[in-house]
């Protein structure tokens, strides 16, 4: 249902602008389903580790460490081209160029189980891409991610899955909601912050401690 809402969404939108701008006469009235509630679906540190044991080739493996430690999307992971991987000052970047698709792409720094993952795959690439099989690069991981997810005993899982499990990870370590926005590239923080800021372990304790009526507290003024 959620796709269905976005991409009418989208189709809606197209035939707005081909109206104004006079290419069509009419733009017919567009309906859609009822915005469905966001998945709450996320992965414990657990989990996250049984789904990297459990993949069964390098590639899957690689998608799947990448995808949890820099919270990108599925398209700008089998996107990225080694020439944005910079092992010197350990930055992935995930726009393909500055003009190009920047949707929640950003520049974030690796890990150092990214980069040895990394620098494993570097050592024996075939392609300019990063997540590449049989000397090719990777259109979908769907088959080998499914099997994955099958073994580990997960459901429910997808490759958005792991960004948002990143970054419900990254809140409830503390982490501040502005720089877990730039991480995920997104351009408003309020965004981030409706989401995830119920992960934060400090998120509305104080106002919670203020409607404690059990104890007295000192009055001033």
């Amino acid at each position: 249902d959620g796709t269905i809402w976005t991409e009418l969404g989208h189709l809606r939108t197209v035939l707005n602008w081909a109206r104004k701008h006079n290419l069509i006469d009419h733009a017919p009235p567009i309906e859609r389903p009822t915005k469905p509630a966001p998945k709450d679906r996320w992965l414990t540190e657990a989990e996250c580790q049984r789904l990297i044991e459990a993949a069964q080739t390098h590639h899957i493996k690689l998608a799947i460490i990448l995808l949890l430690s820099t919270a990108s999307r599925i398209g700008a992971m089998l996107e990225l081209t080694w020439d944005r991987v910079d092992f010197e000052k350990g930055q992935i970047n995930l726009k393909v160029d500055s003009t190009g698709p920047r949707k929640g792409r950003a520049t974030v720094p690796m890990n150092a189980g990214a980069r040895a993952a990394l620098q494993h795959a570097k050592s024996g690439a075939q392609t300019d891409y990063v997540i590449e099989w049989n000397d090719k690069p990777v259109k979908s991981i769907k088959t080998g991610f499914n099997k994955a997810c099958k073994l580990a005993g997960l459901e429910g899982v997808t490759p958005h899955v792991l960004r948002h499990s990143a970054a419900v990870h990254m809140v409830q370590a503390g982490i501040p909601i502005v720089e877990v926005a730039q991480y995920l590239g997104h351009s408003n923080p309020q965004i981030t912050y409706e989401v995830y800021a119920r992960f934060s372990p400090d998120h509305l304790q104080k106002a919670a401690n203020v409607l404690d009526f059990t104890t007295v507290r000192k009055v001033t003024g």
